[in-house]
């Protein structure tokens, strides 16, 4: 394991880099006290930083974004000495955050603007409707260890730029880029609305006795526990949990293409993504064609630092990919390339495995690690009846030359995003939901106005427009006659036909 000491006699969490086993630095274990003195400076500082309204808080936004994009090379670094991964993959979280940030900073002044909807009913035409957005004043992430400054990176931002105030836990495995992402906050001055609990699963269960709100990205067992918890206090969550991902190879794809992309939706960050590639269904007519491009694709793939992809982030995910390889391997299945643990840190080889059926391991259950398992199938409609049959439902891709048939597929495809020709590209684009179907989760990450409202309280506000008389028909004291020109004037506007006027059509 990358956390080394036990939760019940240690006080600081020892980070051990995965790649190699050096120490990387270490965490305190904040108890549920500390997390509610954090909690509680945070509440005391939220209604300034919400008071600064949209345009106050993206100048404080984008001073952030620049703070990301000049300490890249540092955050890179932190981020290669807890998770192993590769300096390719590890590069890229910190300027896909800024990235992020940035899209929320311009946008939250439109995407929180006041509504105003129209009157259904034009008896209500008197009056003015609006619809205000105010923020959660405190809003708890929980974020995984997989990307552990690209996952801050992709809740934290919108609920700043909502004007909520934000605890963040990252997981006990990869929590120094958390730590970096909050220092990083602090070192340009910006209000103090951001600040981080770190610990294990005790810590996390103390920020949701503290929060408004709770985002949590994990696993789907502890999902339902967070999803309890906050049920408990009857506030609201997001979830995003894990996944199965699909991909369709049809006959008419390119298949050098779907291989390429395959392989790298697949293997990027050693496989440990929850929209990684994790199925594969080919057309029979490409399957013999298709399967040696990938297996050329995959024996390329270069493990190291320098690589292309990186190690397991822990020994315990590597120990579930190689028991997933193994069992497929009992039940009939053939290891094209891969299908080991290197015997360096806990690097395990990019594997392809054949002759693979729905009912093993390999295909029914996450793996998060560095497999592909391919399944020929008769055509299309077996391949989305074998897509679909899973609890899982977060991602997929389908691969054809036709767009227009890729995306007939997709909606019949039960998932929340599917991309055709392309892998993960979704995730990149905030103006699109991220969300899970089934059990990958509750709610959507993103998605343009929808991804920063849910950070929000909706508030409904009616106001006169025009002059106002002393009373209304419906008020007291009750009269047979007013009541009942009330009702027919609401049932004049309510339905159609004679029953405007409380006749009965023949």
């Amino acid at each position: 394991m990358t956390a080394v000491d036990s939760p019940s006699v240690a006080t600081v969490i020892t980070v051990r880099n995965p790649a190699n086993g050096s120490v990387s630095g270490s965490v305190p274990i904040d108890d549920a006290a500390t997390v509610a003195a954090k909690a509680a400076k945070l509440r005391a500082a939220q209604p300034e930083w919400e008071a600064l309204g949209p345009r106050g808080r993206k100048r404080w936004l984008l001073r952030f974004q620049d703070w990301l994009l000049d300490n890249a090379d540092h955050l890179t670094e932190v981020l290669l000495s807890e998770t192993g991964k590769s300096h390719t993959d590890a590069a890229l979280e910190p300027v896909a955050t800024a990235d992020n940030v940035g899209y929320w900073a311009k946008n939250a002044e439109e995407f929180l603007a006041d509504r105003h909807p129209k009157a259904h009913s034009p008896i209500y035409q008197v009056k003015r409707f609006t619809t205000v957005c105010r923020p959660y004043p405190l809003v708890g992430v929980i974020t995984p260890w997989n990307f552990p400054l690209a996952m801050p990176g992709l809740d934290v931002p919108p609920a700043l730029a909502a004007g909520a105030a934000v605890l963040l836990k990252p997981s006990e495995v990869t929590p120094l880029s958390g730590v970096e992402f909050a220092r990083g906050w602090a070192e340009i001055g910006a209000p103090p609305i951001l600040d981080v609990a770190t610990g294990y699963g005790d810590t996390g269960a103390a920020l949701i006795e503290q929060s408004d709100f709770v985002q949590f990205t994990g696993s789907t067992a502890t999902g339902r526990k967070v999803a309890v918890a906050c049920a408990q206090r009857l506030i609201p969550y997001g979830l995003e949990l894990g996944g199965k991902d699909p991909a369709i190879v049809l006959a008419d794809a390119d298949l050098d293409r779907a291989a390429n992309g395959i392989a790298w939706g697949g293997l990027f960050n050693a496989g440990q993504v929850c929209i990684s590639v994790e199925r594969i269904y080919v057309e029979a007519p490409v399957y013999d064609e298709f399967l040696p491009k990938l297996v050329d694709r995959v024996r390329s793939v270069r493990q190291s630092v320098d690589g292309d992809t990186g190690a397991m982030a822990t020994e315990g995910q590597r120990d579930i990919v190689a028991g997933h390889v193994k069992a497929a391997t009992a039940a009939g299945a053939r290891v094209l390339t891969g299908g080991e643990p290197t015997g360096v840190g806990t690097f395990f080889e990019p594997t392809v495995l054949a002759d693979v059926d729905q009912s093993m391991t390999c295909m029914t259950d996450e793996t998060f690690g560095p497999t592909l398992p391919v399944v020929k199938v008769a055509d299309e409609t077996e391949a989305i009846r074998l897509a679909n049959d899973s609890k899982y439902g977060l991602s997929a891709t389908v691969w054809t030359a036709d767009p227009h048939r890729g995306e007939r597929i997709a909606r019949r495809i039960e998932a929340g995003a599917v991309n055709i020709n392309d892998a993960a590209v979704n995730v990149f684009c905030p103006g699109l939901p991220m969300g899970g179907w089934k059990e990958s989760g509750i709610g959507y990450r993103a998605g343009g106005a929808a991804g920063i409202i849910k950070y929000c309280r909706q508030q409904a506000i009616t106001a006169p427009r025009i002059p106002t008389q002393k009373s209304e028909l419906m008020w007291y004291p009750s009269s047979k006659r007013r009541s009942a020109v009330a009702r027919a004037v609401m049932r004049a506007f309510a339905t159609h036909g004679v029953r405007r006027f409380g006749l009965k059509p023949r």
